[in-house]
């Protein structure tokens, strides 16, 4: 559907003489009335949107207006909830962290993740605590590998300043795997390879068996 502002004037707010109609399907009708124009919305129990108020003349369309202002209204919570899914989360910790704290914060991180964002995970240095970044790696490791069921780094952590930053992606949700059911034997049928032998010899001793002798009723 043709993009069309949220401010818009419809049906009578229209003043102007002429328009240039497009119709409910998108057809273009051409330079009319007004007056008419109305008179086609109204017949169509449709409204008259003027969307583009800048061209001359005037563009206007037939549409539920309504119904358009609800789906405009939908996309929009729509991009919005798009917009917070793919934000990215911060949260820091210290060099000299302690056990408990360390557990909250990761905490915080599997929330996120769960939640689809990804994590930018900061380890702030203080003083000379920048001469051992192998403190803040240290850490950083310790996180991937808490987290690894949830999430993963988003490459090798790197400084910025007095901080040492790592991204972390939310995992995709495994897709379940489907029951096989096209490889089940049918109904009634053989269940193992020994049946088919077994088969054939119960056939070939059928075939080796002596012919049955006349009746004895037959040639009393």
């Amino acid at each position: 559907m043709m993009n069309i502002a949220k401010e818009h004037k419809v049906n009578e707010q229209i003043r102007v003489r002429q328009i240039r109609l497009i119709g409910a399907e998108g057809e273009q009708v051409g330079i009319i009335d007004t007056r008419d124009a109305m008179q086609m919305a109204r017949e169509a129990s449709m409204d008259l949107v003027m969307v583009s108020p800048q061209a001359v003349p005037p563009v206007c369309r037939l549409l539920d207006y309504g119904r358009f202002r609800y789906e405009q209204q939908q996309n929009e919570k729509e991009n919005r909830k798009r917009a917070r899914a793919q934000e990215v989360k911060a949260i820091k910790f210290r060099v000299k962290i302690d056990g408990n704290d360390f557990k909250t914060k990761t905490g915080h991180v599997r929330r996120f993740l769960e939640e689809g964002h990804k994590v930018k995970v900061t380890i702030m240095f203080r003083g000379r605590e920048r001469t051992h970044p192998e403190l803040g790696e240290r850490i950083l490791v310790r996180v991937a590998e808490t987290l690894a069921d949830i999430g993963a780094p988003e490459g090798t952590p790197s400084m910025m300043g007095m901080d040492m930053n790592m991204i972390m992606t939310p995992k995709a949700a495994p897709v379940p795997k489907k029951e096989r059911t096209d490889d089940a034997p049918a109904e009634g049928a053989p269940t193992t390879a020994a049946a088919a032998p077994a088969e054939a010899a119960a056939k070939a001793d059928v075939a080796d068996a002596p012919a049955a002798a006349p009746s004895e009723a037959a040639s009393a």
